[in-house]
């Protein structure tokens, strides 16, 4: 009698790792409050308290196209004087350690602090709206730019750095380490004019001028821009201007297309 042979079992499966394992995470819920007061603060003077004045303050209405005195009555609906009883009586608007917080049940304190001639929306110089959300979202705006003009110091290219470099007076004839740092120091002090230069038509203008000049195409003189070869007044220079700014100005005009056109094709020849 043939005896059956039984089969190892197999080996048992293996579990999957865990990190392989796509866990999706739970939506972490968020409630974005919204400020039901505004809050005034004040600009100039101030003090423990501040009391803003309210005698003879008048603005001008563009609705009734007159100028119309403005009144804070807590017991009337209108902040205008014209608008109100016989009775109405004035309170007077404090702000406290420099700060006022109107809520939402002053409807009319809000318009009047609004359309106050004192506030800075309006023009005036006392006070200001507090608006934290707006001055984040500025402040946030100016970081980002920063980190954008930065991020372009350290990834382009040289070649795409040195016509920038020229614009900004920074010299190209030192270690490449040396021109990114300086342009580095630019791009911190004015993040927005560095990240427009890369695409401005006088920084490409001016990096052709001046390699011009350097490969004796031109000859840049206090009275005039020359052909260096004939000698030929090609733009002449008011007296007190930059030579270099009346050239770049010149070459975006119509009239002076042709002359920078030729320019670059000089250059591409010595290149």
């Amino acid at each position: 009698m043939n005896s059956q042979v039984k089969k190892a079992p197999g080996r048992p499966k293996k579990e999957a790792p865990a990190q392989a394992v796509a866990k999706k995470k739970p939506l972490i819920r968020r409630e974005e409050k919204v400020q039901e007061h505004k809050e005034y603060e004040v600009i100039r003077g101030g003090g423990v308290v501040f009391m803003l004045p309210q005698k003879g303050v008048t603005v001008y209405d563009k609705q009734k196209d007159t100028v119309r005195e403005l009144r804070y009555c807590p017991n009337e609906p209108s902040i205008w004087a014209d608008e109100q009883g016989d009775k109405a009586v004035k309170k007077s608007v404090l702000f406290r350690d420099k700060r006022l917080f109107v809520n939402k049940d002053q409807p009319n304190l809000r318009d009047f602090m609004d359309r106050h001639p004192g506030n800075i929306a309006n023009g005036g110089n006392l006070f200001q709206e507090v608006n934290k959300k707006k001055d984040a979202e500025t402040e946030l705006k100016k970081e980002f730019l920063l980190t954008d003009a930065i991020a372009m110091v350290r990834d382009k290219d040289i070649q795409e750095l040195l016509p920038v470099a020229m614009f900004f007076n920074v010299s190209i004839d030192t270690p490449v380490s040396e021109i990114r740092y300086n342009l580095l120091q630019i791009a911190k002090r004015k993040p927005e004019q560095f990240i427009k230069s890369f695409d401005s038509p006088q920084v490409a203008a001016r990096s052709t001028i001046v390699q011009a000049k350097d490969y004796q195409i031109l000859n840049v003189k206090k009275d005039g821009v020359y052909w260096f070869d004939s000698n030929g007044l090609i733009v002449s220079v008011p007296v007190g201007q930059d030579p270099m700014d009346v050239m770049v100005r010149f070459c975006l005009t119509e009239k002076g297309a042709s002359v920078l056109s030729s320019l670059e094709e000089k250059l591409e020849r010595l290149a």
